[in-house]
């Protein structure tokens, strides 16, 4: 009965999430449809229009065919008129895969990860199959078979992720406990996929935060170039809202950007352009107004904020020497060795993830290419993370920092007083008194390579 519950609830789970990002779409579009059409609309063109943006909220291109009407009105070359639209609004992905990760994680808090995972990934792949049959506009086509696969692959992706990282944290009695006995028996090496893992998530959180930063700056400082492009654009109150709002859908991707902008490679707006550090090379830009705050030019001296994701790897390399030294395990270099190695490769790869979503085409001619190259961008934070962890994670300990460290351990550990023992009575004379009573007997004793002395006791702060 409980298996049973799990499923139910995993499917519930997945409902829920394709209808909110469904919602999402059809709650501003209705307000927009009956601002823009009135009593006239034709309320039909509604439900097609928001499952084909929901579909390429997920990563499925678009087929884009303007009407021959509209390209003699608008005075655009008959060339123009279709053109594929493959750059992502990442924030419906990202609300996906976070959503999905929840529902991982209750699956496995309950014992039964994955009949929730796949539970739950049958009733979203449904969903989008149902949304796949039934969203078909004249201007916009997508792909039948992507439509389905693309959002259940986000949903699978983000389900797997959450319950995998519960079941190896807590354990769930079956395949990941087993899993995790053979990686214990690996002795020193046992550490390199929980650490591994925990400093990639350290650079993706940390560059997130930087890439935020970054995007504020660039608000404070183009931000009149922004304003300008909206008034350029000549629209409405209604114009305003649906522009606004698309901004705010590709605010993670403009965030990706950020990150390619930092690490070095930057991005390009078009064939043959490139936004560097570098450099900026920039043609005809389209009159987005998310577009102002590419920079006009950059000096060679910005080159210097390649050291903010160095600064990403050292966090991750500071944030995982410091677990090591709390399990004892930072003494062998090859293991310390291998899971910089594996911050770095695993750092690049979601690097390279991010960056072909957010990469793609938004118009025809040299518009098929904007964004970040994946290689360029995944090869620069790679070598860039590996610098930043290997400054933290290779560098050789002293030992009377360790024996301070493991003393702090100890003392959370036996939750005493750093000054008195168990008894109340002073640590000096517990942990500086010989065998014989003296209590200078240790004073000249030698640590260890644990951080202890020879018999054992454990050193005191003096």
């Amino acid at each position: 009965m409980q298996r049973l519950l799990v499923a139910i609830l995993a499917a519930v789970d997945a409902a829920i999430a394709a209808a909110v990002g469904l919602a999402v779409l059809l709650a501003p579009l209705t307000l927009l449809w009956t601002l823009a059409f009135g009593a006239s609309a034709d309320w039909g063109a509604l439900w097609p229009v928001a499952g084909t943006l929901w579909q390429f909220g997920h990563g499925v291109p678009l087929d884009i065919t303007i009407a021959d009407e509209m390209v003699v009105v608008v005075g655009i070359s008959p060339d123009a008129a279709r053109f594929t639209l493959s750059l992502t609004p990442l924030a419906f992905l990202i609300f996906t895969l976070l959503f999905a990760a929840r529902s991982g994680t209750r699956a496995a808090r309950s014992g039964a990860w994955l009949l929730g995972v796949v539970a739950g990934s049958l009733i979203f792949a449904l969903i989008a199959t149902g949304v796949a049959l039934t969203a078909h506009t004249a201007g916009a086509q997508s792909s039948f078979a992507l439509g389905i696969v693309l959002p259940s692959a986000v949903y699978v992706v983000g389900a797997l992720c959450g319950a995998v990282r519960y079941a190896w944290r807590e354990g769930d009695g079956g395949l990941i406990d087993r899993l995790h006995d053979v990686v214990d028996r690996w002795g020193d090496w046992g550490v390199l996929p929980a650490e591994i893992a925990r400093g990639t998530a350290a650079v993706v959180v940390a560059l997130t935060g930087v890439a935020g930063l970054a995007v504020a700056v660039a608000v404070m400082l183009r931000g009149g170039e922004v304003v300008a492009l909206f008034e350029a654009a000549r629209v409405d109150a209604t114009g305003v809202t649906v522009l606004t709002l698309g901004h705010l859908a590709y605010l993670p991707t403009l965030l990706v950007w950020a990150v390619a902008w930092l690490a070095g490679p930057g991005i390009a707006m078009g064939v043959g352009t490139a936004v560097s550090p570098a450099g900026t090379e920039l043609g005809v830009v389209p009159g987005i107004p998310m577009l102002g705050l590419l920079p006009e030019a950059t000096s060679i001296w910005m080159l210097i904020v390649v050291l903010l994701p160095v600064g990403a790897g050292a966090f991750a390399g500071w944030i995982v020497r410091s677990r090591l030294v709390w399990e004892d395990v930072a003494r062998p270099f090859a293991p310390r060795l291998a899971i910089t190695v594996g911050i770095a490769l695993c750092s690049a790869g979601v690097a390279a993830v991010a960056a072909v979503l957010a990469s793609g085409s938004i118009g025809p001619g040299r518009l098929a290419e904007t964004g970040p190259h994946p290689g360029w961008m995944s090869l620069a934070i790679g070598i860039e993370v590996l610098v930043g962890a290997s400054i933290l994670l290779l560098a050789p300990r002293h030992r009377d920092e360790l024996a301070e460290e493991r003393t702090d351990r100890w003392v959370e550990e036996m939750g005493a007083s750093p000054t008195t023992d168990a008894g109340g009575l002073p640590a000096r004379s517990v942990a500086d008194s010989g065998a014989d009573g003296d209590p200078d007997a240790n004073d000249t004793a030698p640590l260890d390579d644990h951080g202890f002395f020879g018999d054992g006791s454990t050193p005191t702060h003096r």
